[in-house]
C-alpha cells in the first residue's frame, strides 16, 4: 500500500495493483480498475515515484526473506511509516 493525501489532507492507503491510470486534470485523478476515483494532492510524477519505491520495496523485501526470516511487522512499523511520509510533504 501506498500513502497519498486527499486533496482536504486526509491520508489514505492506497493500493496501487488496484490503479488503472493517473492522470492531471489540472487536479491528479487516481481511477481503480473498478472505476473508482479519487482526487489526490501529490502530483503525478510524485504517485508514479511512490508506486515505484512500493515496488521496489516489495522486491527487496522478497531478495531478503530468501537469505534470512523477517521479522513480523508490528503496528509501530505503520506509525514510522507515515511519519515518512507527512515529512516528505
Amino acid at each position: 500500500m501506498i500513502l497519498v493525501t486527499r486533496i482536504n489532507g486526509v491520508v489514505f492507503a492506497l493500493n496501487p495493483d488496484l490503479v488503472e491510470r493517473v492522470e492531471c486534470t489540472p487536479d491528479t485523478v487516481v481511477t481503480l480498475v473498478d472505476g473508482t476515483k479519487y482526487i489526490i494532492s501529490e502530483s503525478v510524477p510524485e504517485f508514479v515515484a511512490s508506486v515505484r519505491h512500493y515496488r521496489a520495496s516489495l522486491i527487496a523485501q522478497a531478495s531478503r526473506m530468501e537469505t534470512e526470516p523477517a521479522a513480523p511487522a508490528t503496528d509501530d512499523d505503520d506509525a514510522k511509516v507515515l511519519r515518512l511520509h507527512r515529512k516528505e510533504r
